[in-house]
């Protein structure tokens, strides 16, 4: 089959699979017909009827005349019908726009106006919240003409065999998914458009990484419309191998290790926030039964040395530090690597095909070893975003390799060593300071348990930087985390000019530690 990215014949690339996951979907079910899929609080899901589900809901869309390319905000919790719902619309060729349940009216009108779906999948209540009625209000004036928020009962509707009886124009493996959402948090999330091709790869090439296979059992407790659980292995490269997925509606480490103990769940994918709340809590109460858990799988942000070393002996697994973009490229540590390779680096990249700059702020490269930005391209990663134009010109080069903003190097060994994002190096009088690497000094104090390093503006320097720690000693003082900076031999301008002490940290739709609503915070208290 023909096909070219960057001049990448698609029939060169190994793993490659030119199918759609309607294709995949029927394939699991003769695979593994009645090998459990999904589990969520209600229900599990054989492959069997995984697909008998899909189908009923796909002849449902097909009847209110939902057909391929049309744009569908897709806008529910982790359970079944989440699943089910994504892949009705795989099949008819629809296009989901993956919204997390925390998205609310300014996001998403904003997103309306971009992308005019024609169709709202949501609950009607979740968590006392009424998505139904915010779904009614933003559907006023917009190209929305259906609010579907009984995907359940549609899901039973109709026998899967009468499909087989609609004419309909199925979707081809180059042709766009979904449309996930950008993983930034300020400003309206950009749209990102994932091919059925691209995507099945990148599910397979992270699934092989990881060694999944049909006894791997996948908790997803991240929000499932994310990128990380979704796919990065998560649900789909789990489903990819005959496996079966947990969908937990609630990320507490106390729900979670149940889960575990009861499914015997083999992997889980956290942020680092998250992992410190699960390390936290398995340390003073080891009652739970976790012995079947083989690794943790941790992106999204930077991890500390020191919280991940603890992964190996409170949680009793491996661990698995991945490096991984909704746009695409992804790069991760194995289950073979050594425990410092793991602790220190995202490992490398998944597919043969990546390709991979370290640049300056001129857009030279850089020699191995040093940081700058991390550019990409390669026949996963999108050659641009969903009807934005003037970011793509931005943000992808002459040569088509997407500018991630996120500072980065490589060591002699090839693994890729991410540290932050570029706008977040911290300008102090002219002086580049890399708050990563001033958070893990600090980490080091035996009182700190978690520090984070933010930006203040300052009249004098500009901008003054800021150590919040978290802290069981409400004692500690600028002037002793100075002394100890100092007694590590810390250049003298790195040394924070300011200590405060949090209680907890505010986190983000994808329980990341919001640095900015942290700076918002500490401005309020100035």
């Amino acid at each position: 089959m023909a096909g070219k990215v960057y001049g990448i014949d698609y029939n060169l690339i190994m793993d490659w699979q030119f199918k759609t996951y309607g294709d995949k979907l029927r394939e699991w079910s003769e695979l593994y017909p009645k090998k459990v899929a999904i589990i969520d609080e209600n229900e599990e899901l054989t492959y069997y009827q995984l697909k008998e589900r899909v189908f009923s809901t796909a002849i449902h869309l097909l009847k209110l005349g939902i057909c391929k390319g049309d744009r569908i905000i897709l806008q529910l919790p982790n359970c079944n019908e989440f699943v089910v719902a994504a892949f009705a619309l795989f099949e008819i060729g629809a296009i989901p726009i993956m919204l997390l349940p925390a998205h609310r009216e300014h996001e998403i009108g904003k997103i309306i106006e971009l992308a005019q779906p024609v169709a709202y999948i949501t609950y009607n209540n979740f968590l006392s919240f009424n998505y139904g009625d915010m779904a009614r209000k933003l559907q006023q004036g917009t190209e929305i003409k259906f609010i579907i928020d009984n995907i359940d009962s549609v899901s039973k509707r109709y026998s899967h065999e009468e499909l087989s009886k609609f004419l309909y124009e199925k979707p081809v493996f180059s042709d766009t998914a979904m449309l996930l959402l950008s993983g930034g948090t300020t400003g309206i999330p950009k749209l990102i458009p994932r091919t059925h091709g691209d995507y099945i790869y990148t599910n397979y090439k992270l699934a092989k990484r990881c060694q999944l296979s049909e006894d791997s059992v996948y908790l997803a407790v991240l929000p499932a419309p994310h990128n990380f659980p979704w796919g990065n292995p998560g649900i789909l490269g789990t489903l990819s191998v005959g496996g079966t997925v947990i969908m937990s509606q609630y990320a507490s480490p106390d729900i979670a290790f149940l889960l575990i103990e009861k499914y015997s769940v083999t992997f889980t994918s956290l942020v680092p926030a998250l992992l410190s709340m699960y390390l936290e809590v398995i340390e003073w109460d080891d009652t739970y039964d976790i012995s079947s858990l083989q690794f943790v799988m941790v992106g999204g942000s930077f991890l500390e040395k020191g919280i991940a070393g603890k992964v190996y002996s409170l949680l009793g697994c491996k661990l698995v530090n991945i490096y991984g973009l909704a746009e695409g490229l992804n790069t991760c540590t194995s289950l073979t690597d050594t425990k410092e390779v793991v602790i220190s680096t995202q490992g490398k990249p998944i597919s043969e095909f990546d390709e991979i700059r370290i640049i300056d702020e001129e857009g030279n490269e850089v020699p191995n070893g040093e940081y700058g930005e991390l550019i990409t391209r390669g026949p996963y990663t999108l050659q641009g975003y969903y009807k934005l134009p003037e970011i793509n010109k931005e943000r992808f080069t002459e040569e088509g390799f997407f500018c991630t903003g996120d500072k980065a190097r490589i060591s002699k060994d090839g693994n890729i060593q991410v540290i932050g994002r570029v706008r977040e190096q911290i300008n102090r009088a002219g002086e580049k300071i890399i708050p990563s690497e001033i958070e893990e000094y600090i980490c080091e104090h035996q009182d700190i348990r978690e520090c984070v390093v933010v930006g203040l503006p300052d009249n004098i320097l500009g901008t003054r930087t800021c150590a919040c720690v978290i802290t069981d000693n409400n004692d500690l003082t600028h002037d002793e985390i100075r002394g100890f900076l100092e007694s590590k031999g810390v250049t003298k301008y790195k040394i924070p000019d300011q200590l405060e002490i949090m209680d907890f940290w505010p986190l983000t739709a994808v329980n990341k530690i919001d640095k900015d609503q942290i700076v918002k915070d500490l401005m309020k208290r100035v």
